[in-house]
């Protein structure tokens, strides 16, 4: 059920800040991305108005935001077998032709990047600094990449000289909608310096738009990019089992991750799943709660709709009452609402509102979030805080239903699903334990994760009990992130199949080495990770 916000006086959306505005500047831009209703499909370097169309929302107020073409199985296919034949022309092309094209294209996404920002700010309801923080890293991280890529496609795995060449076929992508520049729009142009074609699939929540402007400006400097939008259910067998696809990139949550993970079973096709783990914080022996203070309000960037949010507190005993009041006044000062609304008078992007996050990235998220809450609290979690929902900065008269206020809870039994599932979203948890193997187990309550933390004055002792939590990063005294350029990215457990990415090892997870090569990665045969 949807809600309506009383909201601030003054409060308004610039006009040229407006949906209108923008999607009217991007298609100006890149009118050949686009039909009378909106954007359509990239086939074989050519725009084609095919699919059946489906409204897009935006979280932000409720509101339309056009059209997205939905293709089905057969379109798909055809397009995926016109990409093998692009892509093994583009393997041949000399490494110099690729970087000019690639670095090409990274010049016309920076000339666009304020308008890729507000659509992101649409789309996905990304306050202002996080959607130009999304394009810039982007932007950044490739170019890092076109400046190291000729060393890279000359080396093994372990450093010797050897040469890399592009797979059989081009990479699928199939990506959530959190992160479309800095994550997507990043991973393929990679895989593009390195030899192969690419197939992209837009999110079916948020980001279409985004990816649209995006790869029509890659096109158009000669990249072989094509973008398919449509459901994951019917575009499957299409780009995850097409015997021309070379390898498959996917990140999103554990229950999709494992149905491509049985699609691919018998394929034998090299792939990289990032999947979703409970990211922990062990607190230990500690007392520099200044810092800390810090590093929660930190944490509830976007919401933490991140795969490296840490909605997770294990706090010994002792520490309980320091820690909360050190966390609770962190959750009163968080500060959310419509990311594009300014006060009276202000109409620059510098007056867009300093926001710790904005909507969810729909109302139906948020209505799961409350369910899970519910859930919990009817198991015999302990409410610690339950922010207000009206608490945010809104427009008089505004749709609310996709934003939540944040929620921390003691204690959730281990029968919710909050016990063991990442939230997604602004609602944290918090256990008690008293011994060292306490703090392991609850740590490692997901079968791994992607990142993890242990804050205490004892170094040598976090470092030692780092050791045993089931997390690819675990940072000490400090958060751990997905990380840019040479960093490494991967999971432990159930949070990651296949092999890993960041730095060198994204280029050797889409290029073939020497015979016999042992990538880094969670394989079924074996496991293998880098110093991280």
């Amino acid at each position: 059920m949807s809600e309506h916000a009383h909201g601030t006086e003054g409060l308004h959306v610039p006009e040229h800040v407006t949906w209108a505005a923008v999607a009217g500047r991007v298609r100006g831009l890149v009118g050949e991305a686009f039909t009378d209703d909106g954007p359509a499909n990239l086939v074989d370097g050519q725009w084609q108005a095919v699919g059946t169309p489906t409204e897009q929302i935006s979280p932000n107020d409720g509101s339309s935001l056009g059209t997205m073409l939905k293709v089905d199985s057969a379109t798909a296919t055809d397009a995926v077998q016109r990409a093998a034949r692009t892509h093994r022309s583009w393997a041949a092309t000399d490494l110099d032709e690729r970087r000019r094209k690639v670095s090409a294209s990274l010049d016309t996404i920076e000339g666009a990047r304020d308008d890729l920002a507000l659509l992101l700010a649409w789309e996905i309801g990304k306050p202002w600094k996080a959607a130009c923080s999304d394009v810039d890293r982007c932007i950044s991280g490739v170019r890092w990449y076109v400046e190291e890529i000729e060393g890279m496609l000359s080396r093994d795995v372990e450093g010797a000289p050897a040469k890399r060449v592009a797979l059989e076929g081009p990479v699928s992508n199939i990506a959530s909608w959190n992160y479309p520049m800095s994550v997507q729009v990043h991973a393929e142009l990679v895989q593009l310096l390195a030899g192969n074609g690419v197939v992209a699939k837009t999110p079916t929540q948020g980001g279409w738009m985004t990816l649209t402007v995006a790869h029509a400006l890659m096109a158009r400097e000669g990249l072989p990019v094509t973008l398919l939008s449509g459901d994951g259910s019917e575009l499957s067998d299409a780009l995850i089992r097409s015997p021309e696809i070379g390898a498959l990139a996917f990140v999103g949550g554990r229950s999709n991750g494992g149905k491509v993970a049985a699609q691919l079973a018998d394929t034998g096709k090299r792939h990289m799943l990032e999947q979703e783990g409970l990211n922990s914080w062990g607190i230990w022996e500690f007392s520099d709660w200044e810092s800390f203070s810090e590093i929660l309000q930190k944490g509830f960037e976007y919401a933490k709709q991140r795969c490296t949010a840490y909605p997770r507190f294990v706090v010994q005993r002792g520490l309980v009452d320091q820690f909360l009041a050190t966390y609770m006044p962190v959750l009163d000062g968080v500060r959310f609402g419509h990311p594009l609304a300014v006060e009276a008078g202000g109409d620059g992007l510098d007056d867009l509102p300093a926001l710790d996050f904005g909507p969810l990235i729909s109302a139906g998220k948020a209505e799961e979030l409350d369910e899970s809450v519910a859930e919990a609290l009817r198991h015999g979690a302990v409410p610690l805080y339950r922010g207000r929902r009206d608490s945010g900065r809104f427009l008089p008269g505004q749709d609310t239903s996709a934003y939540h206020a944040p929620v921390s809870m003691l204690a959730p039994p281990g029968a919710s699903r909050l016990m063991h599932e990442e939230p997604f979203g602004p609602v944290d948890s918090i256990v008690v334990v008293d011994t060292e193997a306490e703090l392991l187990a609850q740590m490692n309550a997901s079968n791994g994760s992607l990142v993890a933390s242990i804050a205490s004055d004892d170094t040598g002792k976090a470092e030692r009990l780092a050791e045993q939590v089931q997390a690819f990063k675990v940072g000490i005294n400090k958060l751990r992130s997905r990380g840019d350029k040479d960093e490494a990215f991967g999971g432990r457990g159930e949070s990651w199949k296949g092999a890993f990415v960041g730095g060198e090892y994204l280029v050797h997870a889409v290029t073939e080495g020497p015979p016999g090569e042992n990538l880094y990665g969670n394989f079924p045969g074996y496991h293998r990770y880098p110093a991280t």
